[in-house]
């Protein structure tokens, strides 16, 4: 049951704006110092990854490294070659956070617990793209996977106490939003490519009933993180973008088409945004903002967890 502290109602220990406004401590990554190498790792790692992902440079494109396994029609759930255009749009917000983190506004013991793990987080994105140029990639899938799952730790973090400001909205939540959202994507079609390539799946009705059953898992991580993230866009809109894109290579006319999956993949997406939505339109109803927390009072046989009365 949700308490009122001078802080405002909350489920939370950490109160949903209890460290908001808590000045940063300074050290550490916080300091002048730990802000000028964020900015370089942020800086060398994007740099890293893009020229990884064979764009510039000589180097083989992801979709033709480690055996074209991550090719547009190498499996059942490989997205279109247009959805990959998401990754410049998480590179350049990156980039952007990492000169914002050094603005006044940027300053908060909310930011400060979030440091550590969005710099593990690009460093892990890079690593991700090396490992497929190298060809490994069933430890690609490792790696991906610790970083879908250090993404998902920062969504938690980011959770516990809202955003300050329309830059943290924007840099902060919204670009890790869609950095979580595109990568638990790219993560499906990473362990599908992997299966495949090992020949786990390699059965045509096998896959494709493989990749039924990853595309409901992905859909169910969009449904929920769309009700936890309390109804903010970017982790749904960038899991729905790849869903989209998943069913337009499954229905485009060449390589591996299913008109099922196809539907499957759409279908999917449309219930991501509906869930987005009906968590947008509970968080504006809820006494604490968060849709969870409605639907959290509301199987505690709580009075009415609407407007927090009890």
């Amino acid at each position: 049951m949700s308490t009122a502290t001078d802080l405002g109602p909350s489920r939370s220990p950490f109160g949903p704006d209890a460290a908001a406004r808590v000045p940063s401590s300074g050290a550490g990554l916080s300091s002048t110092g730990g802000r000028v190498a964020m900015l370089a790792v942020v800086i060398l790692a994007v740099v890293a990854a893009f020229l990884g992902s064979g764009v510039v440079g000589g180097l083989t494109p992801v979709a033709e490294a480690a055996g074209g396994w991550l090719g547009p029609d190498a499996t059942w759930v490989s997205p279109a070659t247009p959805a990959f255009g998401i990754w410049s749009v998480i590179y350049a917000g990156l980039f952007a956070y990492a000169v914002w983190q050094f603005l006044p506004s940027a300053q908060s013991a909310r930011h400060d617990r979030l440091r550590p793990w969005i710099l593990v987080s690009v460093l892990l994105n890079a690593a991700w793209i090396w490992t497929v140029q190298a060809g490994l990639l069933g430890l690609s899938v490792v790696v991906i996977a610790l970083l879908l799952a250090c993404l998902a730790w920062i969504l938690v973090l980011l959770e516990s106490v809202r955003a300050h400001s329309w830059g943290e909205r924007i840099l902060l939540d919204g670009v890790q939003g869609l950095h979580l959202g595109w990568v638990s994507i790219a993560a499906v079609a990473n362990l599908a490519a992997w299966l495949a390539s090992t020949g786990v799946v390699g059965d045509p009705g096998q896959s494709s009933l493989w990749a039924k059953v990853m595309l409901v898992v992905a859909v169910l991580i969009g449904a929920f993180t769309a009700v936890y993230n309390g109804g903010r866009p970017a982790p749904a809109f960038a899991l729905a973008w790849g869903l989209v894109w998943i069913g337009v290579g499954r229905a485009d006319g060449t390589g591996l088409l299913s008109g099922s999956l196809a539907l499957l993949a759409w279908g999917g997406a449309a219930i991501v945004l509906l869930c987005w939505l009906a968590a947008l339109l509970l968080s504006r109803r809820s006494a604490t903002g968060e849709a969870r927390d409605l639907v959290l009072d509301a199987l505690d046989g709580g009075g009415d967890p609407i407007d927090g009365r009890r």
